[in-house]
């Protein structure tokens, strides 16, 4: 049997790409790695491992924790970390959902093609760059009163239909339909809506961004036809998420847990893990808020396409319904979901902790909109600025794997304290221009150089590894045109 060690850590390989750390001790059950032997050398130069074997002591635990090929340390639980809580007797974890809740993706095609854009890049990029709110802080598309944020948090996407910024075709496109409805707006903090109140469609900072992308390489031609796309087509992705409102919900909650159930508190190895049991009355408001904070990123996202309608319309003097600018999917990362799934023969609902990780449903899944229930759940995987991103499609093995997920990008190499040591921002977008006719903007050169391609993982090899393991599988790859950050 093979073994690797890092620190204390044995991780013994199960099969090709696969390898287990066994239980033992006070852990609840084993945990898994998804990685090829370049991405495990990666994942266990940090606290990636430690981190995955903490989780394994949260109550309630099922199969085992896992890491997904692009994970790598995070507060608490792994980012490119899934793990499933039995939602009877076991618990939820705002440590193990994450600060940004529903930090996620979506992609909007349209019928341009590649060359239909060249000679607009820098037109394109500076018009995107002055319509789409971003940055640290404030300024968002709409400034919402305390009724419109309540029936944002509530009803989500159908808010921006009856706004006026979305399409009923929008909604169906999107995970959920872009509305969970367990929702509670009353248990998210005044402070939390307050923080979400002028932030409503604003990129944020960070790892955050808008990039338009250009179709390179189709895999899967009858499932790149049943999503859209095709060679050489203009798509645009955005990554965003919940923004302030989101990460003062999950503080709140953090906060509460280690005041109000102190036992299962200082029983976990890390209070980053912190978890109210399944049942508690905790568990049950942190759930309706996690939920309606969910809803206001999905809202974030969506006036942020609005947004990048209409800068289409004005740069290419038409209307965006002529480009056939159409949502293909928006999917979540950083939430914990009742789902069904079956354990030992038996199904039996659970809270999937997704933090970092992408659903991946196959085929089949009732969850799934009817554009894609035979063929299944579109996954999108942003790769750096200066690399391809993919589409994948819900593999067959998701289920017993990994309860339906895999990775959600490439993963960190390096921290954004580091990333400022070894780059230049001006620098990096000067050579991305030059050297792969990639135009970036941002708010600052720091900013850029925290996101240089260098500092992350070889998406090449994240999506490599999810496709031969059957988590999900290859439908096309895309390459970045212009991006803005903040």
């Amino acid at each position: 049997m093979t073994t690797r060690e890092f620190g204390d850590i044995e991780l013994r390989r199960v099969r090709e790409h696969v390898w287990e750390i066994p239980q033992e001790g006070e852990m609840n059950a084993p945990a898994r790695v998804l990685a090829s032997e370049a991405l495990l050398e990666q994942i266990g130069q940090d606290k990636t491992l430690e981190q995955l074997r903490n989780a394994t002591h949260l109550p309630g635990i099922t199969n085992h924790a896992i890491c997904m090929p692009d994970g790598h340390q995070g507060y608490g639980f792994p980012v490119g970390g899934v793990g499933a809580t039995d939602t009877t007797d076991g618990c939820i974890s705002p440590g193990a959902v994450g600060y940004d809740i529903n930090c996620g993706v979506r992609m909007m095609t349209t019928n341009l093609t590649y060359e239909d854009l060249q000679g607009k890049e820098a037109e394109l990029v500076e018009a995107l760059f002055d319509a789409i709110p971003s940055g640290l802080g404030g300024g968002g598309v709409v400034t919402g009163d305390a009724e419109t944020i309540d029936d944002i948090l509530a009803r989500g996407m159908e808010w921006a239909v009856d706004a006026g910024y979305a399409t009923e075709d929008d909604l169906a496109h999107c995970e959920d339909e872009g509305f969970r409805d367990d929702a509670r707006p009353e248990f998210v903090s005044q402070k939390a809506k307050d923080r979400g109140r002028n932030q409503i469609g604003s990129l944020g900072s960070g790892n955050h961004f808008l990039e338009v992308q250009r179709v390179t390489d189709v895999y899967r031609e009858d499932v790149a036809e049943s999503f859209g796309l095709e060679a050489d087509q203009i798509v645009v992705l955005i990554h965003c998420g919940s923004r302030g409102l989101g990460h003062q919900t999950c503080t709140d909650y953090l906060r509460r847990i280690e005041k109000e159930h102190a036992d299962l508190f200082d029983d976990l190895p890390d209070k980053e893990l912190a978890a109210a049991p399944a049942g508690s009355e905790l568990a049950e408001e942190y759930y309706g808020a996690m939920c309606a904070a969910i809803n206001f990123a999905w809202v974030n996202r969506q006036l942020i396409m609005h947004r990048t309608r209409e800068v289409f319309a004005d740069v290419f003097d038409r209307d965006w319904r002529e480009m056939d600018m159409r949502l293909l999917y928006d999917v979540a990362h950083n939430i914990a979901k009742k789902e069904v799934h079956e354990v030992d023969g038996e199904d039996r609902e659970l809270y999937v902790h997704r933090k970092g990780a992408t659903r991946a449903f196959p085929a089949g899944r009732p969850e799934l909109p009817p554009a894609y229930a035979d063929v299944g759940q579109p996954v999108i995987i942003p790769g750096s600025m200066g690399a391809g991103s993919y589409v994948l499609r819900g593999g067959d093995s998701s289920l017993d794997l990994t309860f339906g997920s895999t990775a959600h990008g490439a993963g960190r190499l390096m921290s954004r304290t580091k990333a400022k040591q070894e780059y230049w921002g001006e620098t990096v977008q000067e050579e991305l221009r030059e050297q792969q006719k990639i135009y970036v903007k941002a708010q600052s050169g720091a900013t850029v150089a925290e996101e240089a391609p260098g500092v992350y993982k070889d998406v090449d090899e994240v999506v490599r590894v999810s496709d031969e393991l059957g988590i999900g599988d290859k439908v096309v790859r895309t390459f970045p045109v212009c991006n803005i950050k903040g």
